[in-house]
């Protein structure tokens, strides 16, 4: 569920019901796809194991042929990723050519043992020629693999596939909560 929590913070929660679990995810997809710039969110961490959350940006035909072509088809870019199943880690990583047999990614998982206490934030600095990743304004990360020179769509979700731990093991509702998404673009 998404929802805010009174303070201006835009919550989203993973619950369980019975046997169900209900995960949540909020996409500016048709409504704002930028292409370059610098994309941060400060957000705190959820508290169990089973969730795994994200701020990304994705391309609408990352995996369109030509493969191989991630200019044009653009890229899975994950700002940030994160889990309990390992505490203390964040994965940065580019996914091109879709999901199946042509899928290529590279990224880093990076050390940070203060990430699963309090706020904390994640840039991006995408230009024509390079992506940069931020924790807590500190560059974590640089690469050129799979640069897209599309346009994207932002998405900050939750998901529960397995990558976060078992569901099973969780303890329902968790969330993550996000004080400010901001994304400053550059001039023409």
């Amino acid at each position: 569920t998404i929802s805010l929590d009174g303070n201006g913070n835009l919550v989203i929660r993973v619950t369980k019901e019975g046997n169900k679990y209900y995960v949540g995810q909020v996409t500016t997809d048709g409504h704002f796809n930028p292409k370059y710039g610098y994309f941060e969110c400060r957000a705190k961490m959820n508290k169990y194991i089973g969730p795994h959350i994200a701020f990304w940006l994705q391309s609408p035909t990352m995996g369109n042929q030509p493969y191989n072509n991630p200019a044009v088809n653009g890229a899975e870019i994950d700002i940030f990723e994160y889990h309990r199943k390992t505490p203390g880690q964040i994965w940065q990583t580019i996914h091109i050519n879709g999901y199946a047999a042509y899928h290529q990614s590279q990224g880093k998982q990076i050390p940070y043992p203060t990430v699963d206490t309090g706020y904390h934030t994640f840039g991006l600095l995408w230009t024509d020629s390079v992506y940069q990743f931020f924790i807590d304004g500190y560059k974590t990360h640089e690469t050129s693999f799979g640069l897209s020179q599309r346009t994207e769509y932002m998405i900050l979700s939750t998901e529960l596939t397995g990558f976060g731990g078992d569901p099973a093991l969780g303890s329902y509702p968790d969330s993550v909560v996000y004080d400010y998404v901001r994304v400053y673009q550059p001039l023409d």
